[in-house]
């Protein structure tokens, strides 16, 4: 298949809208809070601001065929094909119908049929193979019979359990077998996901599936300029994967339709209810056709996700395979209680100098920040993850921690949800999270896909009763540890073997400019030096004082600094 310039075919990498390792959705819309900031400025902005267009409304420029064609009025039903071999089905319970939907099913298999069994095409199941996929978890095994045969489903399953795979399976081969062809600007299947990260992950997962398929894939995210996302929905592409915010801007810029997506999924529904992003999901899927199918996984059907459950999905099934707050089985929970702040400091220390990789879990922006830079300093090379970073920085620092360059990731809760990197074996929270939800979430980077991985909680004297009641609403039981030190046995066994020192890069001086006359902001010294910004008021005549480019009174960018970045071990 011919590639044009600017959009993405399955299985490459555009920069700025897709592929593996580029994130999705800029911090201060997707992982930040309150209402998504209004971009300025964008080709053929509508001036309404009551929402993205309805369903029969067409992209800009998009031809005067039927706005419809390929969207039949009634969701195609797959055919009846020979029923697998009947197994034994696993003893879990079902989650409750939401009040108004359907049946809840209890269709989870313990004997594990094979893709092929539920019915998955044969391109899609080499494709799974190739990746080390070859039988289904119980959410795939449980979710894949209906979702395949066009029903809509909810599926519940704790974080790991495998719902990228339940959902992207039934997203492209239903996308694949449908009749309508690629046309510019006019998806056929649409995920909605919450933060950037997540639509990474995502897209790391369907695109093997789609390229197998022959369709394309793109992911639409805010944070970064949209002309190479608008030039990929140009040239054609099947499935997007996108975040509400920047999905919306380009809907009011017509640089896109909804009218033609078939298959609709909604990742991580609750926590995009958590980030007040329900409103204008609920106006993106009005913007979808009523005949698709619709398809809602996450690890929890709360926090008015019942209301777009009634809204929008028609008799759904809804398949639970365990608890909603049920931790993995191979996850071994610690409570660490330790005397004082300079104690707590030295433990985290010593269970971060590790050498496999480590997830460090604080509430705030800066403390992450800080603490990354401290490890670092200390030889324990370490990236931070938090929604003050720009989106290169964000790719970097998840390529470093995902490749191994890096083993430890200090983060905010930016990082608890849809963050899969494999072989996480620890995972800290330095600051205990304020509820039992994000304490399950955070968790769930380590023991993931069946594997084990440890808990840590770090807990000073004034935190023991609000983390006992943290643990009692997640319905962990962890095991106590008093009075610990960096020495004691725990923390020794939970760290392993410790990785060598590694000296941080030399601090480097900031080249600095020739001086040269010319217009500059300072009165005596430019933009830089001592000078500041205009010593006597205003714009003043003068030079660029060799500090660089610093606008304090000793150049805030001016003089040496030090990076600890990853490119300091390169």
């Amino acid at each position: 298949m011919p590639t044009t310039p600017g959009h993405h075919t399955p299985g490459h990498s555009a920069p700025g809208h897709s592929g593996p390792g580029h994130s999705a959705q800029g911090p201060a819309r997707e992982a930040g809070s309150g209402a998504p900031r209004r971009r300025r400025g964008g080709r053929g902005r509508s001036g309404s601001p009551q929402g993205p267009p309805a369903a029969d409304q067409a992209p800009r420029d998009a031809a005067p065929a039927d706005r419809s064609a390929g969207v039949p009025a009634q969701r195609p039903v797959r055919p009846a094909a020979a029923a697998p071999a009947p197994v034994a089905p696993v003893a879990v319970t079902p989650a409750a119908p939401v009040a108004g939907t359907g049946p809840a099913t209890t269709a989870a298999d313990a004997s594990a049929p094979s893709f092929a069994a539920l019915g998955v095409p044969a391109p899609l199941v080499a494709s799974l193979a190739a990746s080390g996929v070859t039988s289904p978890f119980p959410i795939q095994a449980a979710t894949l019979p209906d979702t395949l045969a066009g029903r809509d489903v909810l599926g519940r399953g704790r974080t790991g359990s495998g719902k990228t795979i339940a959902f992207a399976l039934p997203l492209v081969a239903r996308v694949a077998a449908g009749s309508a062809a690629r046309a510019p600007r006019r998806p056929r299947g649409l995920v909605l996901a919450p933060t950037r990260e997540l639509a990474t992950q995502i897209a790391a997962t369907v695109e093997p599936l789609a390229k197998a398929a022959g369709l394309r894939t793109t992911v639409i995210f805010g944070g970064v300029p949209q002309g190479r996302q608008v030039t990929a929905l140009a040239g054609g592409v099947d499935i997007v994967i996108a975040c509400p915010g920047r999905l919306e801007d380009l809907l009011r810029q017509r640089e896109l339709t909804l009218a033609g997506v078939e298959v609709t999924v909604l990742d991580e529904a609750d926590h995009m209810a958590d980030l007040g992003f329900l409103p204008g999901v609920r106006r993106l899927l009005d913007a979808t056709p009523a005949g698709g199918q619709r398809l809602l996984f996450s690890a929890t059907l709360d926090n008015g996700v019942d209301v777009l459950v009634k809204r929008f999905l028609v008799n759904p099934l809804t398949h639970s395979v365990d608890s909603a707050t049920a931790p993995p089985p191979a996850m071994t929970h610690h409570a660490l209680h330790v005397s004082d702040a300079g104690a707590k400091n030295d433990v985290v220390r010593h269970l971060a100098s590790g050498t496999g990789r480590r997830v460090l879990f604080l509430r705030t922006k800066h403390q992450a920040k800080k603490l990354a830079k401290q490890l670092t300093a200390q030889g324990i090379p370490a990236v931070d993850l938090h929604g003050n970073l720009s989106q290169n920085a964000r790719v970097r620092n998840l390529d470093a921690f995902s490749s191994g360059e890096v083993k430890v990731m200090v983060a905010t809760d930016i990082a608890a949800r849809g963050i899969h990197v494999d072989d996480v074996e620890l995972v800290v929270h330095v600051d205990p999270p304020t509820e039992h939800k994000a304490y399950l979430h955070r968790s769930g980077r380590t023991a993931r896909a069946g594997s084990g991985g440890d808990v840590v909680t770090v807990v000073l004297p004034e935190q023991n009763r609000e983390v006992a009641v943290m643990m009692r609403q997640a319905r962990i039981t962890a095991e106590q540890h008093q009075r610990t030190t960096a020495t004691s046995d725990v923390v020794l066994r939970l760290t392993g073997e410790v990785a060598p020192h590694v000296e941080p890069a030399p601090e480097s001086p900031v080249q600095q400019q020739p001086a040269r006359s010319s217009a500059g902001r300072g009165g005596s010294g430019g933009r830089g030096g001592s000078g500041g910004r205009g010593a006597a008021g205003g714009r003043g005549t003068g030079q660029r004082s060799g500090g660089g480019q610093g606008r304090g009174g000793s150049g805030r960018r001016g003089g040496t600094t030090t990076t600890y970045t990853t490119s300091s071990y390169r």
